[in-house]
């Protein structure tokens, strides 16, 4: 346990200037692949619902889900942090977050919890971390709402939603996260957002500006059934094997080669 990379590791990241390789797990065969290939950050993430249970979104993810692939990843790894997703009104409350992050914690063996939202998840947030949990936030895009905002779409292009989400960017930080997710923002929104606050920020669909980088596993696979978003590359063919495709992501990440400009949204 020892050995798990800690918070102030990926604080240290920022500071020097790191890139940091971040990519979703599911299950213990992908969770070794990932580790050995050199992925510092492994996302449990509610996108199970999508690419493994075949969901249309991820909102009918429970928190029974969450718990069985976390422990299905974290049981093999030794180095990675294993952050997972709080799923779909399992933190509406603070005390019901507190019971939610706990389960993913002591059964599902994380060391980190990921939350959507901005200020309206301020106090649940407050008591997650005074009771010893790290919490990552996750600005921009927020897959749990598809209801509300009946597409997926790029989020801060206006100047007023931009300006509201740099400023819940620093409100997380002050209620206490240690990571921030900024998914499908344009790049300048997040290269600011970067650049505001201390904690690490990493980016899907939001440009190379961001600390590090995430990608669903699937995605960059080139497992897609439909057309990819545009954040998303195909590490795979030439690759020779799904190994040395995730090598050849953590490489481009880490060069920061990826995203490129055609990845970009503006």
């Amino acid at each position: 346990m020892t050995d798990v990379l800690s918070v102030p590791e990926l604080r240290a990241f920022k500071e020097r200037g790191e890139k940091i390789a971040s990519l979703t797990a599911y299950d213990a065969t992908f969770a070794r692949v990932l580790e050995a290939a050199g992925v510092e950050v492994l996302l449990v993430g509610d996108s199970l619902g999508v690419v493994v249970q075949g969901h249309l979104t991820t909102v009918p993810v429970g928190l029974e889900d969450m718990v069985y692939h976390t422990r299905c990843v974290s049981r093999v790894v030794r180095r990675p942090l294993v952050v997972a997703d709080l799923p779909f009104a399992s933190y509406a409350e603070p005390m019901q977050a507190l019971r939610s992050a706990a389960r993913l914690l002591q059964e599902g063996g994380a060391q980190m919890v990921k939350l959507e939202g901005g200020r309206q998840r301020m106090e649940v947030m407050r008591l997650l971390v005074r009771e010893g949990i790290p919490v990552c936030g996750h600005l921009g895009l927020l897959p749990q709402s598809i209801h509300r905002l009946g597409r997926y779409r790029v989020q801060g292009r206006e100047a007023q939603s931009a300006q509201h989400l740099i400023e819940d960017a620093c409100l997380l930080e002050e209620a206490g996260a240690e990571l921030l997710v900024l998914e499908c923002v344009p790049a300048t929104l997040a290269e600011t957002v970067t650049a505001e606050v201390t904690i690490p920020t990493i980016g899907i669909g939001a440009g190379s500006g961001c600390d590090g980088q995430v990608l669903v596993l699937h995605d960059m696979l080139g497992m897609t059934p439909d057309k990819p978003p545009r954040f998303v590359q195909d590490f795979l063919p030439g690759a020779g094997s799904i190994e040395a495709a995730v090598t050849a992501y953590v490489t481009a990440v880490k060069a920061g080669r990826f995203p490129g400009p055609q990845h970009v949204y503006r």
